[in-house]
Parts: structure tokens; sequence; C-alpha cells
């Protein structure tokens, strides 16, 4: 193996060397050049050589690790230089010591002015949280001849010391996990919940419980789960293993199923209130049958039959908060802290009087304030709710206040000098809910809901409908110009008008569309007047055809006649140039120039998917081709008869050509796509547009406007809405234009 030559050369030894680090003897030490030389310019020294051939040579024989033995006594030897410290856990057998598990870490900043005596606690630290698994099932042995013990342990020792000695304190053993089995039943005359508690020693504790009141089967099963989890936390159990029948119950507390109903989300929310008093839950589901014991207490509890046990009574579902009146009470989440630092006052049980010492010792009381020691301040004025409310809403849009982001606020409130628990959770939601920053937020970029292909299922099944103009007056005083594009054979009609009245549009699809290619199934278009008045819709109900109208302000819906207008529009001003006003005479021509160009979507022109054959274009005949040379009068209309039969033929492979199209279009679009979706009920903002913008404000408008509230789910991204006084509006909404409110 040759030296390093380049610094990631360097990088890819070091990695090597770390992933050995649990086999190599003070491994940080043996490495150090190596990671001396990555902090500054590449040079590789002769301390990097022969840092490197010791290693080498250790490499070629290694010590052999040995696996512990289950209840053996374990050694652990420690090691410290001005920049490592390591550690070696040995284990005994026949009186030879064998390795078992190296570790080693370099020291950083001021670790490396540390004492010897606080290095080598530092490295038992170091020790205790990598070998944790072995600390725990095995007794360790420290080997030194420093007294580690009573340096730790004095009065007077360093902050640091203390703090090592209470991380790595006596901690209570984690019992067998209890398993309990739950099940309920609901009738018409009322529920029942069965619970089934078994000790790891295999002891059974039956529970029954009645439930007075309405309830499904699923808010049985629920007040079944709560039920094993009150009893099981006031016999004090830290770990179990819960088993029920029910696949929607364990998904819905697993997060695997979404719980839509309000009744269904405030059970799931009490059920996992109660799992955080628990260090290990574990949820599984079982067959029926192998949950008989407690499904036969839950058909006896809703039966109303008398059972040999204890039975409780329910009146009301666990989600209803009993009424009580309150009483003045000023416990905060500072209180235990400061009873114990002013009076030593601890907790009876003993693993949370063990959580509160270690949390204690990063607080300090000064001047009856209770002070965090933090890392940005040296002390951090702990807050209430109350004061960390009124300091979030003066930080956030006092006089000084910016309506910054969540990270920026909690920062904000950090350099100031304050702390609580839920600093940054706070802070989070305090912003989500501001109105204004809601109101003037950022108009997001990225797409929201993923692609709807739009797709015909024969030819001429399917017209785009739209108008464009207005265009230099023309011809006949036209301005506009109405255009129909056929979904399957890219087809396109278009006529010019002076006014695009209903009448007129009206009039346009009839003769361009319904006589030349037959009834539609369906007609495509915008919200605009022309094509959704009442004449119009009669027209349509009359020859069964079905209108489908894209949303306000999103043209994407209807974005096959969108293209064929931007692509027409470019033809129209490229001919012109200087001549705008005779873009009537020359639209017969650009209409046969794209019935006459291959579609990418088809790789067929319009013209042959809709004739059979392809156009004879004027180049052909100023300079001639095969067919035009070689053309015969006499077998002209037998090609073109055999032509139209192969017809179908051509449109079904065209029709397969659009399908992976589309496809390829979908995957690329939905690659940028972040999802935002609502449900019923949900709070929305709506987009400001030109048409609601207030001109009085010019640029200092907010971006959004509302609220209006998700009355109905119209199709894929697209919402039905109602204003705060009910009054609904009159088309659906695509999710590009809305965000959700958070009131």
């Amino acid at each position: 193996m040759s030296p390093p030559k380049t610094v990631k050369e360097v990088q890819s030894l070091t990695g090597k060397a770390a992933a050995l680090n649990r086999f190599v003897s003070r491994s940080t030490d043996k490495c150090l050049p190596f990671f001396k030389i990555l902090r500054k310019a590449f040079k590789w020294t002769e301390e990097c050589q022969q840092a490197f051939e010791e290693l080498k040579a250790y490499l070629t024989s290694p010590p052999l690790l040995s696996p512990a033995q289950t209840g053996e006594a374990l050694y652990l030897y420690l090691a410290i230089s001005a920049s490592a410290v390591s550690s070696a856990l040995i284990r005994e057998e026949e009186h030879v010591q064998k390795a078992v598990y190296y570790t080693s870490r370099a020291l950083r900043g001021a670790e490396e002015r540390y004492t010897n005596m606080e290095k080598l606690a530092f490295a038992l630290l170091i020790a205790s949280r990598k070998l944790r698994p072995y600390f725990q099932a095995h007794s360790i042995i420290v080997m030194t001849d420093y007294p580690i013990r009573k340096a730790m342990n004095k009065p007077d020792a360093a902050g640091r010391l203390v703090q090592w000695s209470i991380e790595m304190g006596e901690k209570p053993e984690e019992g067998e996990p209890w398993t309990v089995n739950i099940d309920g039943s609901s009738t018409k005359e009322m529920s029942g919940a069965g619970v089934i508690l078994v000790s790891p020693e295999g002891d059974k504790f039956e529970y029954a419980l009645q439930l007075r009141f309405h309830a499904t089967n699923n808010e049985a099963e629920y007040e079944a789960l709560l039920a094993g989890l009150r009893l099981s936390k006031g016999m004090g159990i830290k770990a179990l293993t819960v088993k029920s029948d029910s696949q929607l119950i364990v998904g819905q507390v697993k997060g695997e199923y979404e719980a839509k109903e309000d009744r269904m989300k405030k059970y799931l929310t009490t059920v996992k209130t109660l799992l955080a008093h628990f260090e290990k839950v574990e949820l599984l589901q079982i067959p029926r049958e192998d949950n008989v014991a407690a499904d036969r207490l839950a058909r006896l509890a809703s039966s109303g039959i008398e059972i040999d046990g204890f039975i409780e009574i329910q009146g009301r579902p666990s989600t209803e908060e009993e009424i009580v009146n309150s009483i003045a009470n000023n416990t905060t989440w500072m209180s235990p802290i400061t009873r114990y630092l002013r009076e030593g006052t601890l907790p009876a049980d003993r693993t949370e009087a063990h959580k509160l010492r270690i949390r204690a010792s990063h607080f300090r009381l000064l001047g009856g304030i209770l002070y965090k020691m933090g890392f940005s301040r040296p002390y951090l004025r702990c807050l209430s709710p109350e004061e960390a409310n009124y300091a979030i809403r003066e930080v956030h849009e006092g006089i000084c206040g910016n309506h910054s982001g969540a990270r920026s606020l909690a920062h904000k409130l950090t350099r100031a000098g304050y702390y609580w628990p839920s600093l940054l959770h706070d802070a989070a939601q305090y912003v989500k809910t501001c109105d204004k920053c809601q109101r003037f937020a950022n108009i997001p970029r990225v797409p929201p809901e993923e692609t709807t292909p739009i797709t015909s299922p024969w030819p001429f099944a399917q017209w785009g409908l739209d108008i464009m103009g207005p265009f230099p007056v023309g011809t006949k005083q036209a301005k506009f110009l109405v255009v129909a594009i056929d979904y399957f054979t890219k087809w396109v009609e278009a006529e010019p008008l002076a006014i695009i009245s209903e009448k007129n549009v009206k009039s346009f699809v009839w003769k361009a569309v319904i006589c030349r290619f037959g009834i539609p199934r369906v007609l495509i278009s915008d919200n605009g007047k022309q094509f959704d008045n009442g004449p119009f819709r009669e027209m349509c109900n009359q020859l069964n055809i079905k209108n489908h109208y894209s949303s306000p302000r999103h043209p994407q819906a209807n974005g096959q006649v969108e293209v064929t207008n931007r692509t027409l529009l470019k033809q129209i001003k490229t001919r012109l140039e200087g001549a705008k006003g005779m873009w009537v005479e020359e639209l017969p021509s650009i209409l046969w120039a794209y019935r006459t160009t291959v579609r990418t979507p088809t790789r067929e022109t319009p013209f042959k998917l809709t004739f059979g054959t392809e156009a004879v274009i004027p180049v052909e005949i100023g300079l001639t081709t095969f067919r035009t040379t070689f053309h015969r009068e006499e077998e002209n209309e037998g090609q073109l008869r055999l032509n139209l039969d192969l017809l179908d033929e051509a449109r079904g492979k065209a029709a397969q050509r659009i399908a992976l199209y589309q496809g390829r279009m979908a995957r690329y679009y939905n690659t940028r796509v972040k999802l935002r979706r609502f449900e019923v009920g949900d709070w929305v903002l709506r987009k400001v547009s030109q048409a609601t913008k207030d001109p009085s404000q010019g640029k200092l408008g907010p971006n959004w406007e509302g609220p209006y509230k998700v009355t109905q789910y119209y199709r894929r991204g697209t919402y039905h809405l109602e204003d705060r006084h009910g009054k609904k509006l009159p088309h659906p909404w695509n999710a590009e234009h809305l965000k959700k409110y958070y009131p």
C-alpha cells in the first residue's frame, strides 16, 4: 500500500482507519498526523510517513477480539495523551487477558486543556457511552492508578466532573415487557372492553369495562386500549407489548393509517398522551383467534351479564374532559427544578429523581430567579408559559419585531437571554398562526398537485375551446380569434370574429365542430361568459355534450388549446412582420401549415389522422417527389380507399404514442411537485389576483386574501370555497392559488 498523494486519498485513509477503530488500540494517536494535514495545505511529512508505516506494521498482525461471555466481569483500561483519550475493554480467560473492544477519541478545543484527572474521567465517560451494552450487561472493573471515584465524588469537584458523574450514575435495569391483550365489543344496548394483563412470569389479570354510552366498535377498541394503558401505568409498568386484533387501531397508533373522523382523532391524541408515560411500548396486530380471552371479556361486558372479577362502569368517553372548578396554581415546568435547587426536594420515584438530578445540574438560582447555563449566553433566564407568550409576541411583532421565521425568532429570543423547554416549537406555532405572516407570505412556485393527463377515447370526441385576442383590427373589423382543437388528432379549427358574443361562439361550434366532425362527447373551456351561458349550455344538453370548465386563473386545465394558441400566435407574428392587420388573410395558410406538420405526441400530422393520408403541400408541386412524379389517376382512388381502411390502425398507434408521451411528461412534472392538499372544513387563503387587488396599495398590498372555508372536494387539486359569511364562490379553485390558513 503506497502513501497517499492527495487530500482525497488521505480522507479515504482516515475513513478506513475509523472503520477499524474498535480493532486498533489507541487508533486516534496512531492516526493523528493524518488528521493534522487535513486542516491545512496538503504536505506529506516525515511524521506522516512514520505514522503510516507504524499503522501498516500494526495491521499486519492485529490482535484478535474475543467475545464477552454472559455474566462475566470485564476490565477497562484507560489511556490518555496530549491529544486523545483511549480505552481497552478486556476479558480474562484462564489467566490470559483478551481484548474485547477498543475506543479512542481526539480531544478538541478546550478539551486539550483538561488536567490528567479530567482526561481520565473523560476517557471513562466516552467508554461508557460507546460501550453502553457492555456496561449494562456486565460488571466493569476500571483499572487505573488514579483515584477517579474520589475525585468525581468530591463536594468541590469541577462542574464537568459532577455532570459526568451524574451521567455515569447507576441506571435502573429495564425489565422484561408485560403483555396486554385488548378487545372491544359494541351492541345496540351498550358496549364493552376486555383487557388481559400478563406479567413476564405468566401471571394473568383480567379486567372488564362496561361502556354505558353509545360507542362504535372502533371506539370500544380504543377504550379497551386506554383501559389497558391506564391499568399498566397505575402498576408502574415501563415496558409493554399491546396485542389487538383491530388493524385500524394498531395502524392509526403506529401512524400507518390516518384518523379522519374528529372522534377518532381525539381518541388517538389521548392514547399518544398515555404512551408518553412508558419507556417502551410495542403494538402488534394479531389474528382474532389468538385474542379469544379478551374478546370473551368484551362480549360479556357489552351483554350486561355479571362477571366474576373486577368490572368497571364507565359513563362517558375517555376523550371527554371532566369539568373541574380550577384552583389557582402557579406550578410550571420550573417548579420541580426550583424546589430541588432551593430545598433539595426530589420525587419519590427513583427514575424521576435521577432524571431531575441530571436536568437540574444545568440550572442555577440567582436572586430567586431560575437561569439555565447556555452555550450562546452564560445564563439564560427561564420563563413561565405566560412570560414566554409575551416574549414571543413582543419579539415577533412588537416595536423591534420583523415577523421573522420560526428559527430566526427562536435564535433572537435565545440571544436576548431567554429559555424555556419548548422554545423552538412555540416559536414555530406562533409564526404559523400569525395572520400577517400568512397574508404577506411568499407565493410558492412549485406545483401543489400531481398532473392529471387529459385523454380522448376516440377522434373528435373531446375538443378544447379558447379565444385569442385582441389583435390589430383586420378584415371585417375582426379583432379576436376563436380556436377549437381536437385532443386526439390535434386538428385545429379557428375563425376570426369582430365581437366575441355568445351567439358567435355558439355558431362557430355548430359550424366548425359539430357539422364537420360530428357531435363530440366533451367540450373543455375556461369560465368566460362566451362559453358558460344559458344558450350554449342548452345546446350542449340537447346534443348530450358534457361541458368541462377549468378553474379560474388555471389555464393548465385546458393545456392542449393553450399550447395551440401559443403556436398559432407565433406563426402569425413571424408571417406578418410589418402588416399586422393582414392576419385574417394569413389565417388559412397558418392553419394549413399547422395541420400538415407532425405533432410530437402522435408522431403524425393532424391531416393524416383525420383523412387517412398525407396532404400534398406546395413544395411537392414546385419540386416533385416520388408520389407526385409517379401518380396514376386510375390507381389513386383505390389507394385512398386502402388508406381509409388502414386508418384505424394508424389511430391506434397514435393513441399509444400519446399515452407514452403523457406518461413521460407526468413523470417529469411530478418530480417537482410538493403536495398541498386540504380537507373539507379547512380554512385557506387565496392568491390575490389583478382583479381583486387594491390599486391604492400598490406593491405594499398582501399576497393572499381570505380566509375561505373548503366546502367540497371537486376533483384532484380543485376545491369549492365559501367566505366567512357562508357565501359560496361561483367556481372551484385550484390548489395552485390556495394555501392553508391557521386561525
